[in-house]
């Protein structure tokens, strides 16, 4: 497994790699959803290749920027122990030098959900991709349901864009109570991490309500509502069912939709979502 910073280093790397490539792009602080992407991404290609870079452009002003976890010699040993050909570390200052002006926005699929709860968001996540991808050019990309939008967002430009990669989206891996894997989750007192595996639970009840038959949006998210509101500890920021592709809110009868909630528990704001 090789190891670099610049992009004069990496372009040299990519040069040896057997094609096809893979790419898994993390903000590192790595768990076993995104090394179940890495595995995917083995599995698929002759190649794979790692980035690791907490991309501050996707973050707010009253977000976690500094205190996002890190620690890259961790990262590095997880993926050491796989069959990872390349990482990629680059500096804030690699990434975006003095100078910098130029972003990638996308529009309307950009707009609802987690693009009105954090503005700008959705700006420094398309740009920081699209910057692997010309880097790296891989010819697959993988990303985790969990961040249902984000990946809506990014295939949304790939297409506009014309970048000839092949986005797949893995299953949300979960721990064995529920609550998705997120690197955030180690902000959680043990009393929040208790109250977490709402989440989780508020989603698979309205599941089964749909599965059982009950296709009025609703009906369904008034099943998450109740679900979340019995637990004191968290304060939902959104509800939504909304169409897969288009992450427009559904209305009456629906037949298949992205249910997804965000939430605060304390100040660690969580994400989730399933899929109907």
């Amino acid at each position: 497994m090789v190891v670099v910073v610049t992009q004069e280093e990496l372009r040299a790397a990519r040069r040896r790699l057997i094609e096809p490539v893979g790419l898994v792009p993390t903000m590192g602080s790595l768990h076993d959803g995104h090394l179940s992407l890495v595995k995917y991404a083995i599995n698929e290609c002759a190649s794979v290749v790692v980035s690791i870079f907490v991309n501050p452009t996707q973050f707010g002003p009253q977000e976690d920027l500094g205190k996002y976890p890190r620690n890259l010699s961790r990262d590095l040993t997880l993926l050491e122990s796989g069959k990872v050909n390349l990482v990629w570390t680059p500096t804030e200052e690699v990434m975006y030098p003095p100078g910098y002006q130029t972003w990638v926005s996308v529009e309307e699929i950009a707009k609802p959900l987690e693009g009105s709860m954090r503005p700008g968001h959705f700006r420094g996540v398309a740009t920081v991709v699209a910057k692997l991808y010309n880097v790296i050019q891989p010819q697959k990309a993988y990303f985790g349901q969990k961040d249902a939008q984000q990946a809506a967002v990014i295939r949304q430009m790939s297409r506009d864009l014309n970048f000839p990669i092949e986005i797949v989206v893995c299953p949300t891996l979960r721990e064995p109570d529920g609550l998705a894997m997120s690197s955030r989750n180690v902000y959680l007192s043990p009393n929040e991490r208790q109250a977490s595996v709402a989440i989780s639970q508020a989603l698979f009840k309205a599941k089964e309500a749909f599965q059982a038959g009950v296709r009025d949006v609703n009906h369904l998210m008034k099943v998450v509502s109740e679900t979340i509101g019995a637990e004191p500890l968290i304060k939902v920021q959104y509800i939504s069912c909304a169409h897969p592709d288009t992450l427009q809110e559904l209305e009456g009868t629906v037949e298949q939709g992205l249910l997804s909630v965000a939430v605060y528990i304390g100040n660690t704001r969580l994400i989730d979502n399933i899929v109907l």
